[in-house]
């Protein structure tokens, strides 16, 4: 949850790209997450109770790099829609340059790629004119394979993450919790971030009916916490039911899915209550998804870069003291 406060919006607005492929790649995505959302299911939060591969971010086997944005979801649902047991994808290029292929018959997942590029006739027009250039914003998808669906690749690039220890305080969460530095301040019944004093508050985890959910909203108030204008200055500045709150909540929530599926801990949905408004949302912009994500991942990339290079007992020294 989120207090509201006034704030400019802060960004530029691309020009559009006429590429009739772009709108297509839009909706086709949005469609799908518009009907998992209709039928009750929350996209960033899958059902890994059935799922045979680890809970984590998708990444590529031979670069490690995690996917990010929308491309989270898509692949999150192609784990647990196919049951594949990893994580980890790779294209049907980089497969046989591993040594290994792509099983006959195997069908890919589409994910996508978004970039800009600057016209020709741009170009030449600022080179005259000294100006700084448009850029056009394009989407395009690619294929990759689960390596699930392929064979002859070497071990080393199924390694997936170890599972969670089972208790109730994880040491892993409360040193990132901590190293974001965000004043943190713990009491009362409601978990919410104030924008205008920037601080966060939750309740004490014994508050929670299930103990892990205290991680899980930590992350959602911390991922709000990014859009201060310090950090990644998005707009925070929408009211209670309007698009720009329900957009906002989005963001969060997938940011703290992100979070938790890096630090290993099963994603849950924390405010299922705005799934109306999400619906309107993407509805009448079939962009909206993809802003959410990425301005997710870049809001969970930014909260696990504060992680780096922590202490890695220092909390549990602070805990047991």
């Amino acid at each position: 949850m989120r207090q509201t406060a006034t704030r400019p919006a802060s960004g530029k607005h691309g020009s559009r790209n006429k590429d009739d492929n772009r709108p297509n790649l839009y909706q086709e995505v949005t469609s799908r997450i518009i009907a998992e959302l209709e039928q009750g299911q929350f996209p960033w939060v899958q059902p890994w109770g059935r799922a045979t591969a680890g809970v984590g971010l998708p990444r590529n086997a031979v670069t490690g790099r995690c996917y990010s944005g929308v491309n989270i979801l898509i692949l999150w649902g192609a784990v647990i829609e196919k049951g594949f047991p990893s994580q980890h994808w790779i294209t049907f290029k980089q497969a046989v340059g591993a040594g290994g292929f792509v099983r006959k018959g195997e069908r890919g997942t589409t994910v996508c790629y978004a970039d800009r590029f600057i016209p020709k006739s741009e170009a030449e027009r600022t080179a005259q004119d000294g100006d700084e250039p448009a850029t056009v914003p394009f989407l395009k998808r690619f294929t990759v394979f689960n390596i699930a669906q392929c064979e002859g690749l070497p071990d080393d690039l199924a390694r997936e993450a170890e599972p969670l220890p089972e208790r109730e305080i994880v040491p892993h969460a409360e040193r990132l919790i901590k190293a974001t530095g965000a004043d943190f301040r713990i009491g009362g019944e409601q978990a919410f971030y104030v924008p205008a004093r920037d601080f966060i508050q939750v309740p004490p985890q014994p508050a929670f009916h299930e103990q892990i959910n205290y991680y899980r909203t930590c992350f959602h108030e911390i991922g709000h916490w990014t859009g201060h204008a310090s950090r990644l200055a998005r707009d925070l500045s929408g009211r209670f039911g309007s698009a720009l709150y329900a957009r906002e909540e989005l963001v969060a929530e997938m940011a703290s899915a992100f979070i938790c599926a890096s630090l290993n801990i099963i994603p849950t949905v924390r405010h299922a209550d705005y799934l109306a408004t999400w619906l309107d949302v993407l509805r009448q912009d079939d962009r909206a998804i993809f802003r959410a994500a990425s301005q997710a991942s870049k809001a969970a990339d930014f909260i696990l870069g504060c992680g780096e290079g922590v202490e890695t007992d220092a909390v549990e020294r602070e805990i047991a003291a």
